[in-house]
């Protein structure tokens, strides 16, 4: 007769009475798991993640079983990281990551698998004991973190759905979680919400089995834990993630039973810990005296990288679903609970952030002689939890408490409202038949009575009450189990005399001419800039750019805050150095890499590393994309990185690199190629098709130098043909440029258009392509400024007035850096003075006839006599200038002398420039 069957006929009783069959079905399958786990040889410890119920029984069960071998449901491959907590303050997580995949779809890269540990779990208390116990094996038994992708549908997308609301600590990464004690079937976690009075599965869990298990002994713990995980499994409808959950089970005893038989240990001296989802499971691998096999697939040729990195209850939370502030809860409750129950839990030698207590057994302690479990779950289920009595004096803090703090966040709190906390609390936790009121009741009574409907502050009250009750804990890697890289990153801002380990943002300070030796400091934190988020190293003051050093930078640092970030680059590389040359080239080989992408890692790689060599090969890469585009689109981008990159070169170097000239003679050609398809396709803009001018007129020079042929360019303008307007603009400005055009042809082509009533609607559009085409011809910005004035002044209302907002528009979005020179060119047009445009005439309007001179004989001046005395100095100048000619009697000089006066009073420049000629 088995311990379990007056409970299996009373539930089945019950079940025919109110549920059927189906339910009794149900019912005596979850007292048959729990009797199946229990009569196991090799013991089964369940766990709930996260649970200090489950860490205050492993803490007893530990003390007095004292096992010989723990197995623990935990990717086996991520053993070695264990040793490392030691160097940490909790929480931290455990981390599998791999960047080149082999055997995976690329598309899933990154991979990324973390397992986060807090000192309020089990498994933490289960690694303490046996890395500090001597004689004590720790054996990881669950699939590798190869595995956990292997058995992921091979789908487009990664088995992992990224969210916005995680990127946190622990990024997009798959959770590996011990004790996954949630329930799969929806309709049994809404049900048991709604009649336990909760809002979330969180708070269900503490005032249901929490609490009541918080105190009870081990046979009662395990024998609820493994019925409730049963229960759970039984109404799983996930089929998928069943069968994957089933592998890794078969998984765990497969590699139990070969630990087993390879080190000939006692199975009454082991401990198996376990999820107790996976404590009642039904697999035929299950137990030590099953003989059903199991293969075990290889392992993939993906290289994976280990390391530990920082986490936080709110990270956890986020990843795993949990309600907000129940980790930290939690941790509360795992404190209270040590202090009252009198345990002393286990600990890691140098765990940094922990109490310090006395974790390891006393000498000449043995076990207690082992005891068939008894049937716990009859008087378990049978009698309602005994309900805590009220904590007065707790609740008073919280509630005093929590008025300073809001207080100190903008809220008008007053003692009155921590009295109205009190009582509701009291209410609620009443009206949800409750004798004490829990950490979720007071939240709920906080937020009633001192948030009404504002929030002053960016810190709402319930964010308030999680800090109250312990907080976000964020954990830190310490240096030692740091990867070499951000090592080398920390040993190398040491100078810079700052605290890297911080969460708060420091300010650091650097005078390179004062203090050259922070140049290297300067030059790493630039990489850092590049490499990790934007917000983790900020510059203030100071800037990098080609050609330019700052003598004086500031920057803001929060390492601390993202310490992930730089532990994560340790796993591509040993320096700050080889991660940027590899994510650089990474970048221009992939195969969506443009000759744009191209040029941006060519100024980057001689802006951070400083590499000639490193910079000819993605310029060499350049040059190969370019040739091999198809389509022109970007081309602004690759005109402003080329220009910018040669102007560098040419100040800076004795000559150009050879890819320069190649990607010169390489864009000539291909541009003059695609020149005529983009003028007449619609899908090109007209952005892109004067970027393309842009390069061929500004490279014609070296191209030209280099072997190419002007004829080539030439052809290719004359076979355009576009009907657009603006590209006719475009196009118009070209063949200016080429001399196939006259500018006075093309104001006359321009004045037609403003006179054709039928073309006068259009004529906006020609405008933005004479904006447009001030990039390859910048001398058209004098006519581009006249033909904005005569549309201004020409174009009816009911066209200018709806255009002006789309030509603001475009101008900022299109031709932002075109405008300064438009700028500066109408300010040499038009006066400078309100009172100078009543008199002002237009450059391009018609002047007036000079005055024609005097028919009468005009007596000689002072200069005409002056010039005839002394003629050498005249025709010195004549000379100089290349004149000839011959002097004339002094009547006549005289005619001509008023005549020249007018003219040099019309057309003072002549005058000028000799006059600056001959200094």
């Amino acid at each position: 007769m088995s311990t379990f069957d007056p409970l299996r006929e009373q539930l089945s009783q019950a079940a025919r009475e109110f549920g059927g069959d189906t339910v009794s079905g149900i019912l005596s399958g979850m007292v048959d798991d729990v009797d199946r786990a229990l009569r196991e040889e090799l013991e089964i410890f369940p766990v709930c993640h996260h649970s200090p119920a489950s860490a205050l029984a492993m803490v007893r069960r530990l003390r007095e079983k004292q096992p010989k071998v723990i197995y623990l449901e935990l990717c086996e491959d991520l053993q070695p990281l264990l040793t490392e907590l030691r160097n940490c303050r909790l929480p931290v997580a455990v981390q599998a990551f791999a960047t080149d995949l082999d055997g995976f779809p690329k598309s899933w890269a990154p991979l990324s698998v973390v397992a986060p540990i807090t000192e309020a779990s089990a498994e933490y208390q289960a690694i303490s004991y046996a890395l500090e116990t001597p004689g004590v094996e720790l054996v990881l038994v669950d699939r590798s973190t190869d595995h956990v992708f292997q058995w992921a549908p091979k789908e487009e997308d990664p088995p992992y759905a990224p969210k916005e609301e995680d990127a946190g600590l622990h990024g997009d990464a798959v959770g590996v979680e011990i004790g996954d004690l949630r329930p799969r079937f929806a309709e049994l976690e809404e049900h048991l919400l709604h009649h336990g009075k909760v809002r979330h599965w969180s708070e269900w869990w503490d005032q249901y089995v929490e609490q009541p298990l918080s105190g009870a002994d081990y046979d009662t713990y395990r024998q609820v834990m493994v019925l409730i995980g049963s229960l759970f499994r039984r109404l799983d409808r996930d089929g998928r993630r069943q069968a994957v959950d089933e592998d890794r089970e078969r998984y765990m005893w497969t590699r139990m039973r070969e630990h087993l038989s390879a080190s000939g240990a006692d199975p009454a001296d082991c401990l198996y810990v376990c999820g107790a989802f996976h404590a009642a499971s039904h697999v035929e691998q299950f137990g030590l005296r099953s003989t059903a096999p199991f293969e075990i697939t290889p392992r993939t040729d993906t290289k994976w990288l280990y390391g530990l990195i920082p986490s936080s209850h709110s990270a956890i939370e986020a990843q795993f679903g949990l309600a907000s502030g129940s980790v930290s809860i939690a941790a509360a409750t795992w404190a209270k609970a040590v202090a009252r129950s009198g345990l002393t839990p286990f600990q890691l030698a140098g765990q940094k952030g922990t109490r310090k207590r006395v974790s390891k057994l006393p000498a000449g302690a043995r076990p207690k002689a082992e005891i068939a479990p008894a049937d716990k779950l009859t008087g378990f289920l049978s009698r309602p939890p005994a309900l805590d009595e009220l904590d007065q004096s707790e609740l008073l803090g919280w509630c005093v408490d929590i008025v300073r703090l809001a207080r100190r966040n903008g809220y008008l709190a007053s003692t009155a409202d921590a009295i109205a906390v009190f009582e509701t609390s009291i209410l609620l936790a009443g009206m949800r038949n409750r004798a004490r009121p829990t950490p979720y009741d007071f939240q709920d009574a906080a937020v009633t009575c001192i948030e009404k409907d504002v929030v002053p502050g960016r810190r709402d009250v319930r964010r308030l009450c999680e800090i109250l009750l312990g907080g976000d804990r964020v954990g830190e890697v310490g240096y030692d189990a740091l990867p070499p890289l951000a090592r080398n990153v920390y040993d190398r801002l040491e100078p810079l005399g700052l605290d890297l380990s911080k969460r708060t943002i420091q300010r650091a300070l650097l005078d390179l001419n004062a203090e050259p030796e922070l140049v290297p400091c300067s030059d790493l934190l630039w990489m850092l800039r590049y490499l990790l988020p934007h917000d983790a190293v900020r510059p203030i003051m100071g800037e990098r750019r080609l050609g330019e050093r700052s003598i004086q930078e500031s920057w803001d640092l929060s390492f601390g805050k993202h310490q992930r970030s730089i532990i994560e680059l340790g796993y591509e590389g040993v320096t700050i150095e080889q991660v940027l040359e590899q994510r650089l080239r990474r970048k221009v080989w992939d195969p969506k890499a443009t000759a744009a992408v191209a040029l941006a890692a060519v100024e980057d790689a001689v802006l951070y590393l400083g590499s000639k060599r490193f910079a000819d090969e993605l310029g060499a890469r350049a040059v190969e994309l370019l040739a091999s585009e198809r389509s022109v689109d970007d081309a602004p981008e690759v005109l402003r990185r080329i220009r910018r990159l040669m102007a560098y070169y040419r100040a800076s170097e004795p000559a150009l690199p050879a890819w320069c000239e190649e990607f010169a003679t390489a864009g000539y050609a291909h541009y003059c190629t695609l020149l005529p398809t983009a003028f007449v396709d619609d899908d090109t803009g007209v952005r892109q098709v004067a970027a393309m001018l842009g390069f061929l007129f500004s490279m014609e020079s070296l191209a030209l130098a280099l072997g190419c042929d002007r004829a080539q360019l030439e052809l290719a303008v004359r076979q355009s043909h576009p009907e657009s307007p603006a590209k006719v603009a475009v196009l118009w400005a070209a063949r200016t440029q080429l001399g196939l055009l006259t500018q006075a042809e093309l104001r006359a082509r321009c004045d037609e258009l403003l006179a054709n009533p039928l073309v006068v609607p259009s004529f906006p559009q020609y405008i933005m392509g004479f904006v447009q085409a001030m990039e390859p011809v910048p001398a058209l910005s004098g006519f581009v400024v006249e033909v904005i004035s005569k549309a201004f002044g020409r174009l009816p209302d009911n066209v200018l007035l709806p255009w002006m907002p789309k030509l603001i528009t475009t101008l900022r979005d299109q031709a932002g850096e075109l405008m300064p020179a438009l700028v500066r060119e109408a300010g040499r047009t038009f006066p400078g003075s309100l009172a100078a445009v009543d008199a002002w005439t237009p450059p391009w309007s018609a002047r007036p006839a000079p005055p024609k001179a005097a028919s009468a004989t005009v007596a000689p001046g002072p200069v005409t006599e002056l010039l005839l005395g002394h003629p050498a100095t005249c025709d010195a100048v004549a000379a100089l200038l290349g004149c000839e000619g011959e002097w004339q009697a002094p009547a006549a000089a005289g005619a001509e002398h008023q005549a020249a006066r007018a003219l040099l009073a019309e057309h003072p420049e002549p005058a000028l420039a000799v006059a600056a000629l001959l200094a």
